[in-house]
């Protein structure tokens, strides 16, 4: 019993001690166990209160009240313990901002405009810097032609003092470049000014571009263009004394006007070069600058002169050279006397080469534009080119070089300083001309692949007269040199046009090497392999294969038709093959492998709308390096134009080509050239040269090719007077000459049709006749006529309006013609 009492007096003090540890604890009890009050502020859960209060004690309660005010949310916190509870006192502070939102825009993008205004979320809304935003936001539409947008602001209220900030905006009408004006100009007109710019005026193509809004920086560098125009055209002392941009509201839009001193035209009165160092003879780098004496003055001359000699004299060991151009201006007789001074310069070195701004295109496809680096002597002519290349690759929306002091006196330090825009676009096009019919090519290019300044290009194209398929790629630096290796796979079915009454099926690839020799001049090394076949069908829409020799019954278009052939209705009125074509469609496909090479030059001063240079190429082929197809192909093709006024361009093209087979096999007829309209306008494709006349109802179709053509154009384009010249309208007159002669091929087909002799040519045969009658006159093509061309937002277009003024007995002519114009 007494041993019963002694356990529950133990258990009964171990009670008490839990109580009394308990009791002696509760201070420091966590806050959660607590319960937590906010006095002071409405609309605030206290579980959102409760977890920045560790514990009741004084140093937990201060924390707490200083994580609560670092917040923002509160302009007064406090808190105490009191009864058991957490009592904290808040008074509102700023209003957090929950979202940015953006309603009624459409020209700017949300991630856009995020970018553009201060208002944050999760900070503190601020009524001052949402008004800025406001014309922040007005200014950004102001870049995309939207001067009259309305913005507007307005507060969301939501639960614990958040709110959303949401802009409202209005943008109305684009308001864009109404008029663009020149003052001062006498020399040049308007029109060929208005041409140099990239800046536009509205028009009823406003809704697809962009250039008539008004842009600083685009304004700025057409103002430059503008500059280079006169100096390359020898107005030395031209100068742009000012440029009014004015903003009207009635009608909205600007107008800009840009007021310029012309000055006199110079011309070369001498060239001399001067030079300060013992072992280099100056007279000897006068033919290195491209100007003479009587040539026109061009500032352009002058700098390809600087870089020429500059690397001449490094090439012979002076690395440190410095080679200044000067001229003398005679101001009476309008002369230049060129002079360039070459020095021995400071010994100073580049101690490294710095690259900013460059967030996709990696340094090294900067670093490889310069034909200097880390460690060589520093020169500054050709830091000036390797910033002019730069400024040729497109990568960039800018460029800009400086020089700051290295770590010793003779070091500096080359900041090349860069911002990348877009280089890969996805495009659909589409058109129509009356060679090709219709067509549509959807494709996708990049420039800069990767950043690493790789070409690709993908594209698909589908139409009336062919459809295929191709893959390029160019890497510009193979191998760490200037040399541009690229392939191109390919697969292409051609109908070749309207007037073929065969298909032509290639496949195949093509590996190329760019090899520069100047900067105007290029070499284009080859390989080719591809398969080729032609298919002729015979359907009942395309009956040109139904006359398959003698004593076999007749199925015109492939169907049964059961009438008695006569003279007029018969397998051969209906559009048969020549039977040259049909020889080659049995062969099936054949393989070319060839090897070849390209010479181009080219210094055209615009590569989409030249006035003045040469586009040369010459290209020869060897096949014959495997493969069926055994032969020697050339072509020479050049366009050469030149200023007869400021607004009037003359252009001659010259071209030509010859193809001639070797070894056991004969010439196969898909190698000949077809030459129409792209020799002489006013002709049908292959519309000239030889032709099987055979059959009396078949010479539309029965174009056999030649071996060897020649052919030269004039042509003078102006501008359209009266219309804007944003329209993008030129009108043109020309005249065409060319031949195409030699078919070469054998003429006998008795055999391949199952005939035991070649009967004579007779109207009344209602089967293939097997002996060729080939046409084949060596006379000249000759036509006039007048050309629209537009150069249109889905690229150049031409309208032909042609007159053949001399042709043979069985050309086929073709008054209108409406293709795509030429790119270089």
């Amino acid at each position: 019993m007494s041993q019963m009492h002694w356990i529950r007096g133990f258990v009964g003090a171990l009670v008490f001690a839990v109580l009394f540890s308990f009791a002696a604890l509760g201070s420091s009890v966590p806050a959660f166990a607590q319960q937590v009050v906010v006095e002071g502020a409405s609309g605030i859960d206290p579980s959102t209160i409760k977890p920045y209060f560790s514990g009741t004690d004084p140093a937990s309660l201060q924390r707490g009240v200083d994580d609560l005010k670092a917040t923002g949310l509160y302009s007064s916190v406090t808190a105490k313990f009191v009864d058991g509870k957490i009592v904290v006192s808040l008074a509102s502070g700023a209003q957090i901002i929950n979202r940015v939102a953006f309603e009624g825009n459409r020209t700017i993008q949300k991630d856009q405009l995020e970018v553009e205004v201060q208002s944050k979320p999760h900070t503190a809304y601020s009524e001052a810097t949402a008004d800025a935003d406001i014309e922040r936001i007005k200014e950004a539409f102001k870049k995309y032609g939207r001067n009259e947008a309305v913005v507007t602001k307005r507060l969301v209220q939501l639960p614990n003092g958040r709110v959303d900030l949401v802009f409202t905006i209005d943008e109305h009408d684009k308001t864009g470049i109404r008029e663009i004006r020149f003052v001062g100009n006498h020399a040049v007109s308007n029109y060929r000014l208005g041409n140099l710019m990239q800046t536009s005026t509205q028009n009823f193509l406003s809704w697809f571009k962009s250039t008539d809004v008004y842009d600083p920086d685009r304004l700025a560098s057409d103002e430059e263009a503008i500059r280079r125009y006169y100096m390359k055209n020898g107005y030395a002392d031209f100068r742009i004394t000012n440029t009014d941009v004015a903003y009207q509201t009635n009608p909205p839009g600007y107008v800009i006007t840009i007021t310029m001193e012309e000055g006199p035209q110079y011309h070369v009165s001498g060239v001399a070069v001067d030079s300060h160092i013992a072992k280099v003879d100056g007279a000897a780098l006068v033919p290195l600058v491209p100007l003479r004496t009587g040539d026109v003055y061009d500032a352009g001359g002058v700098d390809k002169g600087v870089d020429a000699i500059s690397r001449n004299v490094a090439s012979q060991g002076y690395a440190f050279s410095e080679v200044r151009p000067h001229g003398d201006r005679d101001t009476n007789n309008h002369t230049i006397a060129l002079a360039f001074s070459v020095d021995d310069g400071p010994k100073v070195y580049i101690e490294r080469i710095d690259i900013v701004g460059n967030t996709r295109t990696r340094d090294y496809v900067i670093r490889r534009e310069f034909d200097i680096g880390e460690g060589d002597p520093y020169n500054h002519a050709l830091i000036e080119r390797g910033e002019r290349r730069l400024n040729g690759l497109g990568y960039f929306k800018k460029v800009h070089i400086s020089n700051r002091p290295g770590s010793a006196p003779d070091r500096v330090i080359v900041v090349v300083e860069v911002e990348d825009q877009p280089t890969g676009s996805i495009s659909l096009s589409g058109g129509y001309s009356t060679t090709e019919g219709i067509m549509a090519e959807l494709a996708y290019t990049e420039t800069n692949f990767l950043g690493r300044g790789q070409y690709v290009r993908l594209s698909v194209s589908d139409g009336q007269y062919s459809q295929g398929w191709k893959a390029s790629f160019t890497e510009p630096y193979f191998l760490g040199q200037r040399l541009a290796a690229g392939f191109d796979v390919y697969h292409q079915v051609n109908d070749n046009n309207m007037y073929a009454l065969y298909q032509n099926w290639t496949t195949g690839v093509t590996l190329r090497l760019g090899i520069p020799v100047t900067d105007d001049l290029t070499f284009q090394p080859n390989y080719a392999l591809y398969e080729s076949k032609i298919t002729i069908p015979n359907t009942s829409s395309a009956p040109y294969d139904d006359c398959a020799g003698p004593n076999q019954t007749w199925y015109p278009g492939g169907t049964f038709i059961p009438v008695v052939p006569t003279p007029y209705i018969n397998c051969l009125t209906n559009g048969e093959a020549p039977v040259e074509i049909k020889q080659a469609a049995a062969l099936g496909a054949q393989v070319t492998s060839l090897v070849g090479f390209s010479i181009l030059y080219n210094n055209v001063d615009n590569r989409k709308d030249p006035t003045s240079g040469l586009y040369a190429t010459y290209k020869q082929d060897f096949a014959g390096v495997g493969g069926q197809s055994e032969f020697i192909r050339e072509t020479f093709d050049s366009r050469w134009f030149h200023p007869i006024t400021e607004d009037f361009i003359g252009q001659i093209h010259l071209q030509g080509g010859q193809i001639n087979g070797f070894g056991s096999q004969p010439l196969d007829i898909i190698n000949n050239f077809n030459m129409g309209p792209t020799l002489v306008r006013g002709f049908a494709p292959a519309g000239i040269g030889p032709r099987d006349i055979a059959s009396y109802y078949n010479i539309q179709g029965a174009a056999l090719g030649g071996q060897t053509y020649y052919g030269a154009s004039a042509e003078v384009d102006f501008p359209i007077f009266g219309l804007p010249r944003e329209i993008g309208l030129k009108g043109a007159v020309f005249a065409d000459a060319g031949n195409l002669i030699g078919y070469g091929g054998q003429t006998n087909f008795s055999n391949f049709l199952g005939y035991t002799y070649c009967p004579a040519q007779n109207a009344l045969l209602i089967t293939q006749p097997s002996c060729a009658n080939v046409y084949d006159p060596n006379l000249i093509r000759t036509s006039v006529g007048v050309s629209l061309i537009w150069a249109s937002p889905m690229g150049p277009i031409r309208f032909d309006l042609a007159l053949p003024i001399t042709k043979g007995k069985y050309d086929q002519t073709q008054l209108f013609n409406f293709s795509g114009g030429a790119t270089f």
